[in-house]
């Protein structure tokens, strides 16, 4: 099914090597995806733009939690987008988990579906990762009032409305929490739905794995 009524939402930063094909495969399911390159110093915009995407480009590095706002705004502003979802440009996210996550909105389950690793055992994140993952989930069940499993998965699906309501301010890595708790303030329906977060070569030989969840835990601790 091509879902032509939703958007993936793509913050790139330097991942010329993968960016095309990551792009290139979402858009058999869905076609409309924009990318917003976040200051990238390698060729990264231009392999997402020869992919199909529609590419929006922030002059200097920002932060993911700035590229995610600018993409939902834009994203809003297409004709005929009735969902957005966020997406990751590493290779990590599954086309398949985003296009479940969109039938639960279809099917009026929810306003908002956030992706969660750890709803079943195909993920398999590393001892350290998993440990430092569990505490920033601990600490953002604890001060947004919202009960997640994976409280900093990037892939997350939004009805229009749900995403119109999001005003991302954290640039960086603790916008993860700070959107779980806009979405609990606003008080609409949300559900979590399992799915598969694949640790590539490529993501580990970038020290995603185990950097990302420390920093998401510091900033966190300093917000």
């Amino acid at each position: 099914m091509r879902n032509t009524d939703a958007c993936l939402v793509v913050p790139l930063y330097n991942e010329a090597t993968v960016v095309h094909d990551v792009v290139a495969a979402a858009r058999a399911t869905f076609p409309t995806v924009v990318v917003v390159d976040d200051g990238s110093s390698d060729d990264s915009a231009a392999r997402a733009e020869a992919a199909g995407a529609i590419v929006v480009q922030h002059p200097i590095n920002l932060g993911q939690g700035a590229a995610l706002q600018t993409g939902i705004e834009v994203a809003l502003r297409l004709p005929g987008i009735r969902y957005v979802v966020t997406f990751d440009a590493d290779g990590q996210h599954q086309v398949a988990d985003a296009e479940a996550m969109v039938a639960r909105l279809r099917a009026g389950e929810a306003d908002v579906v956030f992706g969660s690793r750890f709803l079943d055992d195909r993920t398999r994140p590393g001892a350290l990762k998993r440990l430092v993952l569990r505490a920033a989930i601990a600490y953002t069940n604890l001060t947004t009032g919202v009960r997640l499993t994976d409280a900093h998965n990037g892939l997350r699906a939004f009805t229009r409305e749900a995403a119109a309501r999001l005003d991302v301010k954290q640039n960086r890595m603790a916008h993860a929490s700070e959107i779980v708790e806009q979405v609990g303030r606003s008080g609409v329906r949300l559900v979590e739905h399992p799915v598969h977060i694949l640790y590539t070569d490529y993501s580990r030989s970038k020290g995603q794995s185990v950097l990302n969840a420390i920093n998401i835990l510091t900033e966190l601790l300093y917000r």
